[in-house]
């Protein structure tokens, strides 16, 4: 009873409680009846040998009750078709009551469920309601005054937890927008003085002067890509997403942009896409494009092959992104649209990553309403499959 609906559960309690009632109604019926019919019996087997000293006008002397003349020689005759008609009476009211119980409490089970679905819908509109709440829809998910009591102390406690959850997000979004900003003033101006360094000759640096000036160049080329990355996260909702976009001449553009670093892995990229639009910000879809065939092609194999499909299916926009790599064990799947997480460490930081990249891909495909999922592909690699609704 735990696993089922609340409305499938009053239906099924309260029918079994109609089917018993109904039951107990029947049996009490039926054993009235049978009472009265092996009566009526009794009575005419009990008068049968007095039916001679009745009057012709076949009434008892002094007495209003009315009883069955016949003859001596019909009597065994009648005795035995009246019991037989009084065995099938019984059994056809017996029949007949079961049949009339089985409807009525199926007729109640129907008129329950409906009646139950009826008074319950404000709790399933409830329901619904909260399903549909997403970061970034929580101002339009308040729900309105309930005309059910019982409702309404829940509906204020709720609209009262989206407020503290917008005031969080909102918090959260300004501290990383800040922080972000903050950072990339010093960062740039350290970029720009190592680049100042590097353009001036310095014979007198040694070994490990080289060797700490690239440390210190490369980290802070890797903070700068964070900031960046951390920036765009935080901007994501002011950006308009109500563009047309041509997804497929977006995936050409991209795959050319990609083309030298495919290159430098003889890695061959791959378009399969039809002619399809869909309703967005294209800034950010194409970020998120280039954000996982860039994945696929530095976490292929030397000599693999990533190819790109999108094609429209029904209401839904597909857009999938799949490689020849190692592929991504099954228990890390979840994890990977975690910010700053890495399957393999030490490899992300020899390719210049800095954990984010996914992360941003989650955030524009929510932000657009859709989902990613990510499936092992049959060459041993890895797919990334993105579906929007629209």
């Amino acid at each position: 009873m735990k696993k089922i609906s609340l409305q499938w559960r009053l239906t099924c309690i309260i029918t079994l409680y109609i089917a018993v009632i109904c039951g107990c109604l029947t049996l009490l019926v039926y054993k009235n009846g049978i009472y009265y019919i092996d009566s009526l019996q009794e009575t005419v087997d009990a008068r049968g040998d007095d039916a001679g000293d009745q009057g012709g006008d076949g009434t008892a002397d002094g007495s209003d009750q009315i009883y069955i003349s016949i003859p001596e020689d019909n009597w065994d005759e009648f005795a035995r078709d009246f019991s037989v008609q009084v065995y099938n009476n019984k059994a056809d009211y017996k029949r007949n009551s079961l049949i009339l119980s089985a409807l009525l409490a199926l007729l109640g089970g129907v008129a329950t469920y409906f009646i139950s679905g009826h008074a319950l819908r404000p709790i399933r509109e409830f329901s619904e309601k909260i399903e549909e709440v997403q970061a970034q829809n929580l101002a339009d998910s308040r729900i309105e005054e309930n005309k059910v009591k019982e409702l309404n102390q829940l509906r204020i406690s709720y609209n009262k937890m989206l407020e503290r959850l917008a005031d969080a997000f909102e918090i959260q979004r300004q501290f990383t927008a800040n922080a972000a900003h903050e950072l990339r003033t010093p960062l740039s101006v350290m970029q720009v003085q190592l680049d100042l360094y590097h353009s001036t000759p310095h014979p007198g640096n040694d070994a490990d002067t080289l060797q700490t000036l690239k440390m210190v160049t490369e980290q802070n080329g890797r903070l700068s890509k964070m900031v960046k990355t951390l920036l765009d996260m935080s901007e994501l909702q002011t950006v308009s997403r109500d563009e047309t976009i041509a997804v497929d001449a977006l995936v050409d553009e991209v795959l050319v942009d990609l083309e030298p670093l495919a290159q430098e892995k003889e890695i061959k990229l791959i378009g399969n896409c039809k002619d399809t639009t869909m309703v967005g910000s294209d800034i950010l879809i194409y970020r998120m494009v280039y954000n996982l065939v860039e994945n696929a092609i530095k976490y292929n194999h030397f000599g693999g092959q990533v190819t790109v499909t999108a094609y429209r299916k029904g209401k839904s926009i597909c857009l999938s992104v799949e490689d020849t790599g190692s592929g991504i064990p099954a228990e890390l799947k979840e994890r990977i649209f975690e910010p700053f997480f890495r399957v393999d460490k030490s490899r992300s930081r020899q390719l210049g990553g800095v954990g984010l990249g996914l992360a941003l891909v989650h955030e524009i495909v929510r932000v657009h309403d859709g989902r990613i999922t990510v499936q092992s592909s049959p060459s041993g690699g890895t797919i990334f499959e993105v579906v929007f609704t629209q």
